[in-house]
């Protein structure tokens, strides 16, 4: 009786994110749920060897999730390969996704929903959506909930919710260094610079370190801006090697050499409980719906115009 009680609670709490239509299907994971079925939540992350910012993202979302979701199991994964093998040598270990799964069947878990802390749908999405494809018929259901910046509205909700953790702060200009891809995805980075100063923020600018917008491109910014102090800010889960070593070093040391006052915000976008909020939304939607499968939707639109 008690189960039952926790599951109609988030039922209840998890009907204000429904959308419907928008590449998605209306379907409640835990009203699928039979007397002898066990559901668990995994949490999915890139993963850090920096235990001050582990502490202050990835375990605090963990615990944040697990209280969003009363009842169910939490468990997490990691998925730099690298990270892993560092942690072991230390003495921690990490499971991968595919570890982590084949120890929820294995626990007798048949239910899954997994939400990674991924900022965008690069590469790393890309992986574990291969991944958890793979586990389709392993559990009777399985969901993968988005990267935090997917629809329009989640970039409008993650400035929002930047820019007010900012407020009397940042100084200047701020600079958003995100890590940047050789995925197509790398294109994120300039809608984002796109929202910000739609939303009226005509002094955040977005650079990456290994993708575009470049460092020029960010210089070109500064001055059509006339700033003269500037505010470094990763844009990342976590602040671990590239927020102390890149940002923190080469991008500050680059932007005093052309003469700004440089200030380093040295947090993870994983401290910021609005952000911690966005993810958890992710969760909760990928839990009341299921990606709409366009091969399907596609032959059912040789027969009708109206497919609903």
């Amino acid at each position: 009786m008690k189960t039952i009680i926790i599951l109609l609670s988030i039922f209840t709490s998890l009907s204000a994110f429904g959308h419907g239509d928008d590449g998605f299907k209306d379907s409640d994971i835990f009203k699928t749920l039979g007397p002898n079925d066990k559901i668990a939540i995994l949490m999915v992350h890139f993963g850090t060897t920096h235990d001050d910012t582990r502490a202050l993202t990835i375990d605090a979302i963990n615990r944040k999730m697990a209280k969003a979701f009363p009842g169910v199991e939490l468990r997490e994964a990691y998925t730099s390969r690298m990270i892993m093998r560092r942690l072991k040598e230390k003495g921690m270990v990490k499971l991968n996704p595919t570890e982590a799964m084949d120890k929820l069947i294995a626990d007798g878990y048949t239910h899954l929903i997994i939400q990674p802390s991924n900022i965008i749908e690069g590469i790393e999405m890309e992986a574990l959506r291969k991944e958890v494809a793979s586990y389709r018929n392993k559990f009777k259901d399985i969901r993968l909930g988005n990267a935090l910046l997917y629809s329009p509205e989640d970039y409008q909700a993650t400035v929002k919710a930047i820019a007010a953790s900012l407020k009397g702060k940042a100084k200047g200009d701020c600079v958003f260094v995100c890590h940047g891809t050789y995925h197509p995805a790398n294109s994120t980075y300039g809608m984002l610079d796109y929202v910000m100063k739609a939303q009226g923020h005509k002094n955040f600018h977005v650079g990456t370190i290994e993708g575009y917008p470049t460092m020029d491109d960010v210089l070109r910014e500064l001055k059509a801006n006339n700033a003269k102090e500037v505010t470094l800010v990763p844009f990342m889960f976590v602040a671990g090697d590239h927020a102390k070593n890149d940002i923190a070093g080469d991008w500050k040391d680059e932007l005093e050499k052309k003469g700004y006052t440089v200030n380093v915000i040295l947090e993870g976008l994983g401290q910021n409980p609005a952000i911690q909020d966005l993810f958890i939304g992710q969760a909760k939607f990928a839990a009341t719906h299921q990606r709409e499968d366009i091969i399907v939707k596609k032959k059912k639109y040789e027969n009708t115009d109206d497919i609903n």
